[in-house]
């Protein structure tokens, strides 16, 4: 136990869970689709084969690279390059709501949750992250959400994180999304290394490719403090490359069959939270102790998976979390 918190925290901190392999040792090794999920006529149906194609067992390389510099007297951090092991997993598919969980697998077989995603299709409202760890309801028009898909993303812990609307577009059977701009937290790779900047503006772009699936940023990093307007420090451009593995990932597998009651019941309150309106989390972003607090309460649940107990826990923890 006492080692797999240890790993816990380096994989929360930094976001790292296996060594770095070059883009061209990591393609070379890819599984290549039997075929694209949609051709190049799109809708609705096209739409949902495209987000469901996310699923899979990959191996991950994040890269980070700040490029125009927007303040006077900034200088560009160095890029940042990660690699992961992840299961994307399918928690719910409706018609017009699709759920993936992303599961971490470092080495050893430990196996930590990662983050979700919920896609929403034309949804008339939904929460939206505003700043200062504050989430506000975000209502949409029928003319804004005809034909539009709006991804929510969540924490490690299952809290909120961000969440923008976009369309699929499938010209030449190529199947991409492209959200709104959006605000977003800082990620875990900048608030552990520096605080010269409070928040993200950024857009979003997912694209199924014939390996996997990728996810390019455009990140213009913002000041907002003390009241003042806000400022801009540089640009970056963000790119995650999800490649295709036979490895089957038998861990996650497992894991989640242990923890999934667990995660549900996280869910559940995170969900009813939500519905009731603007949450404020009581914690400052690079709070830690509280996603390891979820963590090691999934671990607890694998050998003593007493709901009543998880229920009791989760009373307590949100108490700590959340100022509604």
């Amino acid at each position: 136990m006492v080692r797999s918190l240890v790993l816990f925290a380096l994989v929360v901190a930094t976001g790292c869970a296996t060594p770095y392999s070059s883009r061209k040792e990591t393609l070379e090794r890819a599984v290549t689709r039997s075929a694209m999920p949609c051709g190049a006529e799109g809708g609705f149906a096209c739409d949902r084969k495209a987000i469901l194609a996310m699923a899979g067992n990959y191996k991950v390389t994040f890269h980070f690279d700040e490029t125009v510099l927007l303040a006077a007297g900034y200088s560009p951090k160095a890029a940042k390059d990660t690699a992961a092991v992840e299961a994307v997993i399918v928690l719910t598919d409706e018609e017009q709501r699709i759920e993936l969980q992303h599961l971490l697998v470092i080495p050893g077989g430990i196996v930590i949750k990662h983050w979700r995603q919920v896609w929403l299709y034309e949804t008339p409202s939904h929460w939206a992250f505003v700043g200062a760890q504050k989430f506000d309801p975000r209502e949409r028009t029928e003319a804004e959400r005809a034909g539009t898909w709006t991804q929510l993303v969540y924490e490690v812990s299952d809290a909120p994180r961000y969440a923008g609307l976009g369309k699929w577009n499938h010209k030449y059977g190529v199947s991409t999304w492209t959200s709104e701009r959006t605000w977003r937290p800082l990620p875990r790779r900048e608030y552990t290394t520096r605080s010269d900047y409070d928040l993200i503006n950024a857009e979003n772009r997912h694209t199924i490719t014939p390996f996997g699936w990728t996810h390019e940023q455009d990140n213009t990093k913002v000041v907002r403090r003390n009241g003042g307007a806000d400022s801009t420090l540089t640009r970056e451009f963000g790119f995650n490359e999800y490649t295709l593995t036979n490895d089957g990932l038998e861990p996650a597998q497992k894991y989640w069959q242990q923890t999934a009651p667990f995660w549900a019941a996280v869910r559940a309150r995170w969900d009813a939270l939500l519905d009731k309106g603007g949450v404020q989390l009581t914690y400052p972003v690079s709070e830690e102790k509280l996603v390891l607090d979820s963590l090691r309460r999934a671990e607890e649940f694998k050998k003593n998976p007493d709901l009543a107990a998880t229920n009791a826990w989760l009373d307590e923890h949100f108490k700590k979390t959340v100022a509604q």
